[in-house]
């Protein structure tokens, strides 16, 4: 843990990939469950479970992880690496609709892990502009994260390490922002489902656990919950 760094309200930080599998977890996995259809998430149609559960007579508190692609970029130009470009006028729209509506529903994280990339930042800044809660967030800026999600099945235990890392016991909501193939990719390994997380999606997941690490290790790769997939533009 870096309980340290916590204090901290943004710092720009590097991690190192790691080197598994698509097929590997950091953490023994769990049988993959049944395939099933995902449904957008609304303000309407969202529940949040409680607090804690009550497993084998413990009471274990529950750990919701979103995982959000960043919002609609311009359209790539000569003067713009991939790395620097902005988001678009849609975007930023959907930037707005997406951090209200999850205001809403109570899916407001204290930390947020983000890719350093110029349109990740951009949809964080609006986020926290719209969203009171997303302001008061601890923000780490991980140049890994835009680099990973390009390697071809890394990204689920490199978010897994990197959230244990920087999480502590007392954090019960956590928010990594970054880039596809690789987040429709851990979205699907956490949870054992297809998901496809189009620009400013997120995959609404949650587990138990008295801590992070403890929370993965009960889950296992495909043992999350998914709740479903907030999109900008759903109905009610």
């Amino acid at each position: 843990m870096r309980g340290g760094l916590l204090s901290l309200s943004c710092c720009c930080c590097s991690s190192t990939a790691t080197t598994a599998s698509r097929s590997s977890f950091l953490f023994p996995p769990k049988p993959i469950p049944t395939v099933r259809s995902l449904s957008v998430v609304s303000t309407a149609d969202a529940e949040v479970s409680g607090e804690t559960t009550s497993v084998a007579g413990r009471s274990l508190p529950s750990r919701r992880l979103i995982l959000l692609r960043h919002a609609e970029s311009a359209a790539p130009a000569r003067f713009f690496r991939d790395h620097d470009r902005p988001l678009s006028k849609a975007g930023r729209e959907d930037a707005i609709s997406v951090s209200v509506k999850l205001e809403e529903m109570g899916w407001v994280p204290q930390l947020i892990l983000s890719s350093d990339a110029a349109r990740t930042k951009e949809t964080l800044q609006i986020m926290q502009e719209h969203a009171h809660g997303f302001s008061e967030a601890k923000v780490f800026f991980m140049p890994s994260f835009y680099s990973i999600a390009a390697m071809d099945g890394q990204t689920a235990d490199h978010l897994q390490s990197t959230i244990c890392e920087y999480s502590t016991d007392e954090i019960d909501t956590v928010m990594c922002m970054g880039h596809n193939r690789g987040w429709e990719e851990a979205a699907s390994m956490f949870c054992g489902t297809p998901v496809e997380l189009k620009t400013c999606n997120a995959a609404l997941l949650e587990a138990i656990g008295n801590s992070w690490t403890e929370a993965f290790i009960m889950a296992g790769a495909g043992g999350w919950r998914l709740h479903g997939i907030l999109k900008p533009n759903s109905s009610t």
